[in-house]
């Protein structure tokens, strides 16, 4: 039982440890895929634990341009600094590695969004966005007629957002 306690507060350690690392809001998908990936827990073990360390506030809830996002709180902050040490290395050297690996897509997942919503039938409203860091650079949100054209205008804008960003700028800043 004793392990079980450790084992418990070394993976809500980890959590804190990741979204501090991190230093950018986080999805709950986001962070899933880097857990999971790492097979550092378990699916449900790290829904629960994301769940308590929100009621504990040591993690909150923020909104980032309409979407849920984790940040480590101060209080948070504050355990992590006093506890750290009782997150194994290994574990913190997978999640870096991991991390320094993937930033360029963490970054560009956590700051351009793409979404789309039925309005009616033949209408669909595309949302488009991209932040730096807590700054919104663009929010286009436009009608198409069909869901693939809504798919595929998603799939551009998260591919190819910092080109179509310049593009969008320099035609809306020339002469005309």
């Amino acid at each position: 039982m004793f392990e079980d306690t450790l084992e418990l507060a070394e993976n809500k350690l980890l959590l804190l440890y990741i979204i501090n690392r991190l230093n950018l809001p986080v999805s709950n998908a986001q962070l899933t895929e880097l857990v999971l990936k790492n097979s550092l827990m378990n699916y449900f073990i790290l829904q629960q634990y994301i769940d308590e360390l929100v009621s504990s506030e040591f993690l909150k809830h923020t909104n980032v341009s309409g979407s849920q996002r984790l940040v480590i709180s101060g209080k948070g902050k504050k355990v992590l600094e006093l506890f750290g040490d009782r997150v194994s290395e290994k574990k913190c050297a997978v999640v870096n590695d991991y991390i320094e690996k993937n930033w360029d897509d963490i970054e560009k997942d956590m700051t351009v969004t793409a979404d789309y919503t039925i309005e009616k039938k033949d209408n669909f409203i595309v949302s488009l966005k991209a932040m730096e860091k807590d700054r919104l650079l663009i929010d286009i949100r436009m009608n198409v007629p069909s869901n693939k054209q809504a798919r595929d205008l998603c799939s551009k804008w998260k591919e190819k957002c910092p080109e179509l960003y310049e593009k969008i700028t320099g035609i809306l800043t020339e002469d005309i």
